[in-house]
């Protein structure tokens, strides 16, 4: 499973490490929801290189640029040196050949022999195409505002000829955008999004399912996160903070089935607080005979290693995508590990269901597939 990373910050690193203290020996599977109960081991993972636009990371070995993020001893097998990616040039007078731009990392893609991408980059804004011609309309007149950092990665991992997996870990809309899943079934690309659901808002998603079981009535949900990596810090921009927003609140409705006043976003950056976040929710809500009852709930979270635990998962699950030919968006994947699970306008619902959901998929043999095949022609 020969992997590259777009953005070699915090989560990456730290999903570097893990995975190398792994293969040694030195920690076991936790975080890692699958574990050992895939076909394909954790230890066959191979991260051969990585992209970033930081002039203080280009260029450098990997176990150098990791000694940001982490304090420990730690030498890789693999020592690679990060690769310059694709900056984001909008709204700058930037002379780009954005085709001659996707055909320098498709070059690299082929050296390294590299068939996942996992999307690590700093939470940016960016507005879906919605039709797949207006995607490639913009890479051909090289309209460098129109087309996002991860809408380029993302589009040049489908225009490379061969079958691959593209995990997208941030909330710019890819499984949720019609044009890029088409572009990935047309391509045999599997797109797994959108935005790794690995801290407060999948534990908000559990208590509304069991709200919703029990039939209390939902008030009022207030959630925020602080934190002082550098995501943070990006999401102190109100458009990026936007798109975090619309990740985080699309749980609300999709499970109770109706709305409510709500806020569910992460609000600030406290540099002290460095990757463990603080992350606190109130949920208030009617019982029976009127009784007005809530929940409060305070939590310090390791934000990166939260998230590169899944991300083991999905490049094994994104392997097995690819194996079963499986392209475009897989959404008993993505509503599992993803906060706003695609295809566009599908629900997301509670994990503890969701992962019921994945694990049908992954138990999935040719000889059932045939038979959920033959029941859903009879159906139609």
């Amino acid at each position: 499973m020969r992997t590259a990373i777009f953005g070699q910050g915090y989560v990456a690193s730290i999903l570097n490490v893990g995975l190398e203290r792994i293969k040694k020996g030195e920690i076991g599977y936790e975080g890692i929801p699958l574990g050992d109960a895939l076909p394909l081991k954790v230890e066959d993972i191979e991260i051969v290189t990585a992209f970033d636009v930081d002039e203080t990371k280009v260029g450098k070995r990997l176990s150098k640029v990791v000694k940001r993020y982490w304090d420990g001893n730690i030498n890789f097998e693999r020592d690679y040196i990060i690769k310059e990616g694709y900056r984001d040039y909008r709204g700058q007078d930037a002379e780009i050949d954005l085709e001659e731009a996707v055909g320098k990392l498709i070059d690299e893609y082929e050296k390294k022999d590299v068939d996942i991408f996992v999307n690590l980059i700093t939470t940016e804004h960016a507005e879906p195409f919605m039709d797949i011609k207006e995607l490639k309309k913009a890479i051909k007149k090289n309209d460098v505002d129109r087309i996002s950092p991860a809408q380029f990665y993302f589009y040049s991992v489908a225009t490379y000829e061969r079958p691959t997996a593209f995990i997208n870990c941030i909330p710019t809309q890819l499984a949720n955008d019609p044009a890029m899943v088409q572009l990935a079934k047309e391509t045999k690309t599997v797109l797994f999004g959108d935005d790794g659901a690995s801290g407060a808002t999948p534990l908000t998603a559990d208590l509304l399912e069991h709200l919703r079981e029990r039939r209390r009535r939902i008030n009022s949900i207030c959630q925020f996160n602080i934190g002082g990596n550098t995501d943070f810090l990006s999401l102190t921009e109100p458009e990026r903070n936007l798109a975090k927003e619309v990740t985080k609140s699309s749980i609300v409705e999709d499970i109770l089935g109706y709305d409510v006043p709500h806020y569910i976003k992460p609000t600030g950056y406290l540099e002290p607080l460095g990757d463990k976040k603080f992350v606190s929710m109130h949920i208030s809500y009617t019982s029976f005979n009127g009784a007005e009852d809530e929940w409060i709930i305070n939590a310090r979270i390791n934000d990166s290693p939260a998230l590169a635990g899944l991300i083991v998962d999905l490049i094994r699950l994104a392997r097995m995508a690819i194996d079963r030919e499986e392209y475009g968006t897989i959404y008993p994947v993505n509503a599992f590990y993803m906060k706003m699970p695609g295809p566009k306008d599908a629900k997301s619902v509670a994990k503890v269901k969701a992962f019921e959901m994945l694990n049908r998929w992954v138990n999935v043999t040719p000889e059932k597939e045939e038979v959920v095949i033959a029941e859903r022609v009879e159906q139609n």
